[in-house]
């Protein structure tokens, strides 16, 4: 290894890291505490390495600043989940250090390393010891140490993945919900394995690129009428080929649920394209060849992002202001974005659990709010620290209202006034949107244990506030339990959102359940045509 770190080996480290994360990815998904359904970080991370890969790969930087102010950038912008930001956060440290250098030593690589930290531990409001931040602080300390001592940049390097993967080990006993599920940290996973990749290229040591497949990228809408649309959502994945299933037989599957199918494949990955009713089920079955890499599912009948215009259609310019103060809120299905249309937001991101929007979704949704002030309502918790970043993104004055779920940001919803002072206005929707209890009803993918529960693979998943309250294979079963937990909060209203792979007349049923345990509440059912979720309950 060269004394110095260059521009170019910086580029060959992050397309490398890019190309072992993507081979984790499931691997780190695993980690996250599934089936409780938080299981995204290796995906997350995945995507949000893949934009930097993206921008960089059409770079020859000529400067060790200008590699890593690209990365930094693209990482921001593509940034996904908390563990997406942290890890943006953490190369957004490492860049500044390295502004306009043209290269650096061990000693400057080892700072740039603490940066980093310096800069995901300020972002972050209430850090969490036994995650990514610990085994990258850890990290950067022991790189310092390294140099000091008379290291190389490789010598620092290793330094740092030796204390990293000590570190990640003691996670378990670190993090309460670690200990109880017995794994490390699915991010500080993820962070150890780029610190491999890193190192590996400060060796010499080659990593083969990812293979890219050139396959259409959008549904073409312009060649539909509103009302001749059969089919609603329009899904596109990539998932990876991890098992011996012919991708013969996902088209054949594909075939009996909807139209425009488009499946390509090789080796490594299936990229699907289908316009459908029912995604769940889609990506269900998609889950039997392996893991799922990437999700986009739109609505057709109601377009209200910009997530299937890429490619050759321009981009649309930003809104100039018109009006003092706007909102834009995630959420997938297209009852629950008519509910918050209906209720006065201007704009909606397409996503939520398992398919979290990158800051770049969220930015182009703010910048096209003709808005002074934009209110972002991220509507889970793994969107709330992308959000965050968009403030510093766009030129618009960004306010995040950190709603964790659906429910809770349709509540707070109620308490927006578009003719009120920004700050106060936004103190108002969190205390309304804080007053409300979400259930929602999922299913584990998996054969899993958790919390000492033992759950199979179709199992049904009741979760309160994203916590796991109930599961079993029989619903009915699982409802008392729901519906007793609900009338511990002595609600006044119960408001039932099915999703897109549950009906009307069993939404209908379960309302009815709900209604016998809390007889002095309102119970209403809404179509929510989410996925994922059968159910999403509110009580408050």
């Amino acid at each position: 290894m060269k004394d110095r770190l260059d521009g170019l080996t910086f580029k060959d480290m992050i397309m490398a890291a890019y190309v072992r994360i993507n081979d984790s990815q499931q691997t780190i998904n695993e980690l996250n505490v599934f089936p409780v359904p938080d299981g995204d970080t290796g995906t997350n991370m995945t995507l949000t390495m893949l934009n930097a890969r993206k921008e960089l790969s059409s770079r020859t930087p000529k400067t060790l600043g200008e590699a890593c102010d690209v990365t930094a950038s693209a990482l921001l912008r593509g940034a996904r989940g908390n563990s997406g930001v942290i890890l943006s956060l953490l190369f957004r440290g490492f860049a500044r250090a390295m502004k306009e250098k043209r290269s650096a030593d061990a000693a400057e690589v080892a700072a740039a390393l603490g940066e980093g930290v310096a800069a995901a531990y300020k972002a972050v409001m209430k850090p969490t010891e036994g995650t990514i931040l610990t085994v990258s602080r850890l990290a950067a300390a022991a790189a310092a140490q390294a140099a000091e001592g008379g290291a190389d940049v490789e010598g620092s390097i290793a330094g740092a993945l030796e204390a990293a993967r000590a570190a990640l080990e003691k996670t378990v006993e670190q993090n309460p919900v670690l200990k109880k599920a017995g794994v490390v940290d699915a991010g500080g996973k993820g962070y150890v394995i780029i610190l491999e990749a890193m190192l590996a290229v400060a060796r010499g040591e080659e990593v083969a690129a990812a293979e890219t497949v050139e396959v259409r990228e959008k549904a073409e809408f312009s060649e539909f009428e509103t009302e001749d649309i059969k089919f609603a959502y329009c899904t596109e994945f990539i998932v990876a080929r991890e098992t011996d299933k012919d991708p013969a037989l996902l088209r054949s599957f594909l075939s009996t649920l909807g139209d425009s199918i488009v499946v390509v494949d090789d080796d490594e990955i299936i990229k699907v394209h289908v316009h459908n009713n029912c995604p769940g089920v889609v990506l269900t079955e998609a889950l039997t060849y392996g893991s799922l890499q990437t999700v986009k599912i739109e609505n057709m009948r109601n377009q209200h992002t910009e997530l299937t215009s890429r490619g050759e259609e321009a981009p649309q310019a930003p809104a100039e202001p018109s009006k003092p103060l706007g909102v834009i809120a995630v959420c997938a299905g297209d009852g629950l974005e008519s509910i918050f249309r209906d209720l006065g937001a201007d704009g909606i991101v397409s996503g939520g659990q398992t398919m979290n929007p990158s800051t770049e979704d969220l930015v182009r949704a703010v910048d096209l709010v003709p808005a002074e002030t934009v209110i972002i309502l991220p509507n889970n918790k793994n969107i709330i620290l992308a959000a965050n970043q968009c403030d510093a993104i766009t030129d618009k004055k960004v306010i995040v209202v950190p709603t964790t779920t659906v429910p809770q940001g349709i509540s707070a919803m109620l308490g927006y006034d578009a003719e009120g002072e920004p700050e106060e206005v936004a103190a108002a929707m969190e205390e309304t949107g804080g007053a409300v209890h979400t259930f929602s009803v999922t299913y584990a993918a998996r054969d899993s244990e958790f919390d000492g529960l033992t759950m199979k693979e179709g199992d049904y998943l009741a979760l309160l506030e994203g916590k796991l309250l109930v599961s079993g294979s029989d619903f009915d079963a699982i409802v008392p339990e729901i519906a007793a937990s609900i009338a511990g909060f002595d609600p006044a209203c119960v408001t039932v959102y099915y999703g897109s792979d549950a009906s009307e007349a069993d939404a209908d049923a379960l309302a009815a359940k709900l209604a016998e345990a809390v007889p002095d509440a309102e119970v209403q059912v809404l179509s929510g045509g989410q996925p994922v979720y059968y159910y999403v309950i509110s009580a408050e």
